[in-house]
Formats: C-alpha cells, sequence, structure tokens
C-alpha cells in the first residue's frame, strides 16, 4: 500500500512542476498551434487544375477529356481522346476558347506568343507554345496524350505563357513539323476551350 502511495505522490508532484512550469495561457497555446498547422499548410506547394471536354469537329466523332495541372512552375497536360481513326493525330494549343464553328477553326491558329516559326517542340529552329506534336490512336480509335513543361503556366497572366483562354486543337492528320504555319496536319476533328 506504502508503494503505491508513494508512486501517486511522486506522479502528482511531476505533473505539478511541469504545470507550474507551463506559463503560457491556454489562449497563446491555441494560438500558437494555428500558427503551426498554418505553416504546415502553407508550405504544401500550390496545384493549379483546368480540366474540360473535347468536343467532335468536321463531321468526325473524335472527342476527349483534357486536364491541366500545374505544380511548382510545372505545367502538366493529360489527353484521353476516343472516336479517332487508327493512326497519327497532331494535337496543339491554339489561339482563342473558341470552339464555335462546325471546322474548329474559330479557335484561330496555333497559340504563337513569341513570334517564332512552326516546328517539333524545343527545336533549336524554333517551335509554337502551342506545338505540342503528335499522338498515336490504337485501331479502337483511342489515344492518350501527356505533355509537361514550364513553359506553360495556369492564370499567371503572362501571355506569353498562360494558356487560359486558348484551346486544344485534335487533328485529322500528322504534324509533319515543318511546314508552315501549322505542320499541314489536316481538318481539326476536335476543339476544346482551356477555360476554368
Amino acid at each position: 500500500m506504502k508503494k503505491i502511495q508513494i508512486s501517486i505522490l511522486a506522479f502528482g508532484l511531476i505533473a505539478f512542476m511541469s504545470c507550474k512550469n507551463d506559463t503560457k495561457k491556454p489562449e497563446e497555446a491555441i494560438e500558437e498551434t494555428v500558427e503551426e498547422v498554418k505553416e504546415v499548410v502553407s508550405s504544401k506547394p500550390e496545384r493549379k487544375t483546368v480540366s474540360f471536354d473535347l468536343a467532335s469537329k468536321s463531321d468526325s466523332e473524335a472527342t476527349g477529356e483534357v486536364y491541366f495541372a500545374e505544380v511548382e512552375g510545372t505545367v502538366t497536360m493529360e489527353a484521353t481522346l476516343k472516336g479517332l481513326t487508327p493512326g497519327t493525330h497532331a494535337i496543339h494549343i491554339h489561339e482563342k476558347a473558341d470552339c464555335s464553328s462546325a471546322d474548329g477553326k474559330s479557335s484561330g491558329g496555333h497559340w504563337n506568343p513569341t513570334f517564332k516559326p512552326h516546328g517539333a517542340w524545343g527545336a533549336d529552329s524554333g517551335y509554337h507554345k502551342g506545338d505540342i506534336g503528335n499522338f498515336e490512336a490504337g485501331a479502337d480509335g483511342t489515344g492518350r496524350v501527356q505533355f509537361s513543361t514550364d513553359q506553360w503556366c495556369i492564370g499567371c497572366g503572362d501571355d506569353t505563357k498562360d494558356i487560359l483562354g486558348k484551346a486544344i486543337i485534335v487533328h485529322q492528320g500528322t504534324d509533319d513539323l515543318t511546314s508552315q504555319p501549322s505542320g499541314a496536319a489536316g481538318a481539326r476533328v476536335s476543339c476544346g476551350g482551356i477555360i476554368k
């Protein structure tokens, strides 16, 4: 019984000493904890996203879904497409988020804010900021595109980088990566505006 009493007394003394040494008021402790939580939350990288559907154009059946995400200065695009003819197709960013015309031409030409010649992405001879390139559609007419760059942004306001207000266009054929001004990729078979 004495051992139990001594243990309880020792525990009580330790608890009293630790409380006595803690001079913070409960309100101060709560405020400090809230600030720590805010710091942890704000240290996470900001993530901006935009997603939209692609509508068929030029009497095609091509449709799809596109998703953009920006994290720490890099934008990643993922597009899933269906209803395409099997084979190689070009995909580009065009000037305007206007897909109102039946042929998709209301979206304007390739997005080219730096006034470079058309070409393969990263080419020394130049390329448009909208020159994503080519992808393959399988025998079932489906295709997938994944592309990442630090040369785009989502809603940053920089006219040479900001993809908001532009459009994604999928073409009937292959971008030859040399013909000016757009790679001779054929009809615009699918269109979607990059709008939040």
